[in-house]
């Protein structure tokens, strides 16, 4: 362990960027990955994610196939990198189990935090979107919530809209907003045991004056991207990503009236 969390000396991870792999993530991911792999099967695992075939002169691991790993994760484009972990992830289970893919993902998420890389590594999802710590405690909450109370068509929605947010190269960010509707929907719908309009439901589900009319108008802010499209309508990452919020805000804060 290092010295600065030995003795929890750590700056907020701020995020730098989403859409880039610099070269020091690139190399650091693959030292995470010789943790739990030799060079000859992280090479398998790059050449099978990106089809190309390996160098069949490189045989020695180092220094050959060693330089020719980092040679091949240098050149990638930015999402490409973020291919070849979510494939680490599934070449590490198959080989070495769970608790080494748990290991590689944390050491991955260190990686990611202290870069300043705006994604985390969910060992049963893949590569997502990491946000801010208040952005990231609401969606947590809330899908706990949600699990707790066995709402799973919520739960599900709720977790296709953050996988909207993280899709590679460009976020589906209509479809984020979308799913956030559809969770925030199916919550309502689970609390008052019906399949009415949401105007009606969100003055049915107990919410304290005028939040109900607020909730209302997040709802009609919203069909405007998720569910009237135009090509001269297209909402922005932070549009999305404030519905998101909201809606996993909404459905903690609903879940737990109804318990």
């Amino acid at each position: 362990m290092s010295f600065s969390k030995k003795h929890a000396y750590s700056a907020t991870p701020a995020i730098k960027f989403r859409e880039d792999a610099p070269e020091g993530l690139r190399y650091a991911v693959i030292q995470a990955a010789y943790s739990e792999l030799n060079y000859t099967q992280i090479r398998e695992v790059i050449c099978l994610t990106i089809h190309e075939a390996p160098d069949v002169n490189n045989w020695s691991e180092i220094p050959n196939i060693r330089n020719e790993v980092h040679g091949i994760m240098t050149s990638l484009e930015w999402y490409r990198v973020y291919d070849v972990i979510e494939e680490l992830v599934s070449y590490i289970e198959d080989r070495r189990g769970y608790d080494a893919v748990e290991g590689f993902a944390a050491r991955v998420n260190g990686i990611f935090e202290d870069c300043g890389a705006g994604w985390q590594l969910v060992a049963n999802e893949g590569v997502v979107l990491r946000g801010e710590a208040d952005f990231e405690n609401v969606l947590d909450d809330a899908s706990t919530s949600l699990s707790e109370a066995a709402f799973d068509v919520a739960k599900r929605e709720l977790r296709e809209a953050l996988a909207d947010l993280s899709r590679r190269p460009e976020p589906d960010l209509t479809g984020a907003i979308h799913h956030a509707l559809g969770a925030l929907e199916s919550t309502m719908r689970y609390i008052d045991g019906s399949e009415k309009d949401f105007n009606t439901l969100a003055s049915k589900v107990g919410l304290p004056r005028p939040l109900d009319e607020s909730l209302k108008k997040v709802w009609g802010f919203s069909s405007t991207f998720g569910r009237h499209v135009s090509p001269t309508n297209i909402p922005s990452e932070n549009d999305a990503r404030l519905i998101v919020h909201l809606s996993a805000a909404y459905c903690e804060f609903l879940t737990k009236e109804s318990s």
